[in-house]
């Protein structure tokens, strides 16, 4: 994990795509989270920007719509025409293409393999959501929806893909909570609650229901504990190799100055007997 200079939740699903076949696509999941945002509204044309974004939209997830975009992108030969049509930011575009190379570097450095899933998008749905077990959300009415960990009721922004629909899914997972009025579900994916049973105890209670609340609540702390554990070992790990590479750099950087190119060390003559 600590190659990727990248936080836990998108390592995470980066090493798990390679065992679960999907790589390809989430490399480019990965890398569209790195950049602020793609889409734009420019003023007076805000219903027409709204109108083509939802052509993009993939209903049961949001990171599936910007794989969606990225993928039409491609097909268009990367064009900034086919952007500024689209009302998306070509400067972000080309960023999510940079990132996206340096992580498939770094994937073949540390020969994790790459494969394509196409298009069977359950299967990136659960990778991410191994990802992001720890930040999942339950329905609990109209659009709203509480944190499964800590209660917090969050909802489902207007630009999301789920936002609106006729089903809304029970369980989801998202990319971060962004504080206005509400709380607000930022990048949404829905997934199946026997996922999330799967993948992290602390939502045993989707299968086990023999236990008792108190039972329940304790296993879901020590849980939540040893997974935060693992997540701050790994940020301390990345930060020592930087630490580690940094010095190592500037120790050859000193050692340039010092001894320059072809020098060589100046010898007392021979011929003083010294």
């Amino acid at each position: 994990m600590a190659e990727f200079p990248l936080d836990p939740p998108q390592c995470q699903m980066l090493i798990v795509s390679s065992q679960m076949g999907c790589t390809a696509e989430i490399l480019i999941i990965v890398s569209m989270l790195s950049v602020p945002s793609i889409f734009y509204r420019p003023k007076g044309r805000e219903e027409e920007a709204d109108g083509v974004r939802e052509k993009f939209q993939v209903p049961e997830s949001d990171h599936l719509t910007f794989l969606n975009v990225y993928n039409q992108w491609k097909q268009n030969n990367y064009s900034s025409h086919w952007c500024n049509e689209h009302f998306i930011h070509i400067k972000a575009m080309r960023k999510v293409r940079e990132v996206r190379q340096q992580l498939k570097d770094i994937l073949i450095q540390q020969k994790l393999d790459i494969q394509s899933c196409g298009t069977d998008w359950d299967i990136i749905r659960k990778c991410i959501c191994s990802a992001y077990f720890h930040q999942a959300a339950r329905l609990k009415g109209i659009g709203e929806y509480v944190n499964c960990r800590t209660g917090m009721p969050c909802h489902l922004h207007p630009t999301s893909a789920l936002f609106g629909l006729g089903n809304t899914p029970d369980y989801v997972v998202y990319h971060e909570l962004v504080m206005t009025a509400k709380e607000y579900m930022q990048c949404v994916t829905s997934v199946d609650g026997h996922w999330l049973a799967e993948l992290g105890p602390m939502f045993f209670s989707v299968k086990e229901t023999g236990k008792s609340g108190r039972a329940k609540k304790k296993q879901a702390a020590e849980h939540l504990q040893e997974m935060e554990n693992q997540m701050q070992m790994a940020q301390e790990e990345m930060r020592a190799r930087k630490e580690a590479a940094d010095k190592k750099e500037a120790a050859l950087n000193k050692g340039q100055e010092i001894v320059s190119a072809g020098a060589t060390p100046r010898r007392t003559p021979s011929r003083l007997g010294l």
